[in-house]
Order: structure tokens, then C-alpha cells, then sequence
């Protein structure tokens, strides 16, 4: 074996390729957190949704298709928003809706398909394998009913003060008089702003199910008349599919736990 056989083996450079070989490991002392109650921050499970939306897809091939061989499809969630009210403080923190729920997306589909190529002579069909990659938008909004209570967020605060002011009132005005008022020269604020921990979503499955049929659909029979009658070709497909996903409504939120 030459020395370039030995280091590279098809496209893998062998020597500038990591090895696997076998790993040590031991036990080490973890830390224990003490008995009691603690307050901790994580994610907490909202609820679990089962979400569908309805969908029509008029799709255009750029070659001529035989028969559609194989889709796959996967859904892709670009926004989900959990729309609540504001808190008004007390006890009034928390609640669980129902809250509109707003989702945004696609369902991004490849798409294998048999594009023909046949010769004059007609006694078979010859087809080159093409594919073409969609993306069909969806956009909905359902009303959802929490399983466990959201955060609700604090409102941002701003109000003005003013210090009272006596101003002489100049020439033509008796001495004893003064203007009595709040210097317009001047401005004071206080303001407060809360950081509220944003609910967000996370995919869970999907389920579709999808009719695809051509619409402009013609035999070969008709271009060569010694074409086999059962075969044709067409470009357009309307496409109407059932979307179902799994979406899961999480907010970050102090819990308390004991730890024994």
C-alpha cells in the first residue's frame, strides 16, 4: 500500500481526522445541597396543546412529472406567542386564561417526483429522478386554557413631580405679590421598568395528512400515438393538507422546593 493509500481513504484525510479510543472515567464527590426549603428558577410546564390548522397549496413543478416517488415534510414554527393581560399586583399575579395563543410557521416539504423523458418511438417511458423543496406558510390564533398558572406581567411605571417655587413678579406688581407656582424650567421623573420572563413554545410531534392531486394531468398518448395510454405527465398540483402539531408552553418561574 502506498504512502498516499494509507493516508487517505476516499475523501477522509485520515491524518487530520480525530481517533476514537477507549476513555477513562472515576467517581467524583458532588456537592449536596443541604436539607430545606430552597427557592430555585426554572422552566415551568404551562400546558400541552394540540394544535390544527387547515392549508391549500397550489404547487408548480418546473419539469414535467410522471408520478410524485416520495415527501418528506417537516413543520417549523418561526413564532409562538402567548398573549396575556397585565398584572394589576396583589394577589392578582397569576392566572391560567384562557389566553390567545398565536402561532406563525411553514411546513417545509421535499418532494421526489419521476420527470419524463421519453423518445418518439413510444414503446417505453425513460424519467430522470428530480426533486423540488416548498415551503407552505401557515398562520393561526386558538384560545388556550393553561394547566398551570402563567406569570403575569408587571407594567412599567413613569410619573412627574414638581417643587413648589415663589417668584418675584417684577415691575408693575405690587412688592407683597410673588408668582406662585412650579418652575417650568425644570423636570423630574421617576420611573420603574419590569423584566418579565417571556413564555415561549417548544415542538413536541405533528401529524399530516395531505391530498395531492394534478390538475392539469395529459397522456403521452396524445403527443405520440404509439405511447402507452396509461402514462402522462403533468406540472401543477393543488395540495390540500391537515396540519397537527404538539406545541408546549413553558415560562421560567421561582419555585419553591424541599430538599430532604
Amino acid at each position: 500500500m502506498s504512502k498516499k493509500e494509507h493516508h487517505y481513504h476516499d475523501c477522509v484525510d485520515l491524518n487530520m481526522s480525530a481517533s476514537i479510543e477507549q476513555c477513562m472515567n472515576e467517581d467524583t464527590d458532588t456537592p449536596v445541597t443541604p436539607a430545606g426549603t430552597r427557592l430555585v428558577r426554572i422552566p415551568v410546564n404551562l400546558g400541552d396543546f394540540n394544535v390544527t390548522t387547515n392549508m391549500v397549496a397550489n404547487i408548480q413543478f418546473p419539469h414535467p412529472v410522471s408520478e410524485i416517488k416520495d415527501i418528506k415534510k417537516r413543520v417549523v414554527i418561526l413564532q409562538c406567542r402567548l398573549m396575556t393581560r397585565t398584572s394589576t399586583g396583589g394577589e392578582d399575579q397569576f392566572a391560567t386564561g384562557p389566553f390567545p395563543l398565536f402561532i406563525k410557521g411553514y411546513v417545509r416539504k421535499n418532494i421526489q417526483y419521476a420527470s419524463p423523458c421519453y423518445n418518439k418511438a413510444g414503446e417505453c417511458v425513460s424519467s430522470k429522478l428530480k426533486s423540488l423543496t416548498v415551503k407552505v406558510p401557515f398562520e393561526c390564533m386558538t384560545s388556550v386554557t393553561l394547566e398551570s398558572p402563567v406569570q403575569l406581567p408587571v407594567t412599567n411605571t413613569r410619573s412627574e413631580f414638581d417643587f413648589f417655587r415663589a417668584q418675584d413678579l417684577g415691575k408693575g406688581f405690587p412688592e407683597k405679590d410673588q408668582f406662585l407656582s412650579s418652575d417650568i424650567s425644570q423636570f423630574h421623573q421617576t420611573s420603574t421598568a419590569a423584566y418579565n420572563a417571556l413564555p415561549y413554545c417548544e415542538l413536541l410531534a405533528h401529524e399530516i395528512i395531505e391530498w395531492d392531486e394534478a390538475t392539469d394531468r395529459r397522456s403521452h398518448h396524445n403527443d405520440y400515438d404509439q405511447s402507452p395510454v396509461d402514462e402522462g405527465y403533468f406540472h401543477h398540483v393543488v395540495e390540500k393538507m391537515m396540519v397537527t402539531f404538539t406545541v408546549s408552553v413553558l415560562q421560567e418561574q421561582q419555585v419553591r422546593i424541599t430538599a430532604g
